[in-house]
């Protein structure tokens, strides 16, 4: 997708701190970190979301959590870690681009949102 800005991370087009990369996925910083760690993990391959998954794409998300069971290790995330997907605009997905958030280095909250009223 041109207009991806996943796509053109993945692409090197525009800069981002890696702390990961093959030949199918990328895990760089997030720019609005919301946990001490927090890491963006995409496929390479442009799927919009979770919604479109398919059984020719879907192997690429046990390939995404075996790099964030890796990357926690790494990372020093003994203590406990939170991966995150989130899937259209009622799962306030604000990039169209499947991705995960792993979180960690400080004890996560449950829900991850306060209840509207």
């Amino acid at each position: 997708m041109e207009d991806c800005i996943f796509c053109k991370i993945a692409a090197g087009e525009i800069p981002a701190t890696k702390v990961y990369e093959d030949e199918a996925v990328l895990a760089f910083r997030d720019l609005d970190p919301q946990a001490p760690t927090h890491v963006l993990i995409i496929p390479k391959e442009h799927i919009a979301s979770a919604a479109e998954l398919t059984p020719e794409n879907s192997g690429v998300v046990a390939h995404i959590f075996e790099v964030a069971a890796r990357l926690a290790k790494e990372l020093g995330l003994e203590k406990g870690f939170r991966v995150v997907n989130n899937c259209g605009p009622d799962g306030m997905q604000s990039v169209q681009h499947l991705h995960f958030h792993l979180l960690g280095g400080r004890q996560m909250g449950w829900p991850p949102f306060p209840p509207q009223p």
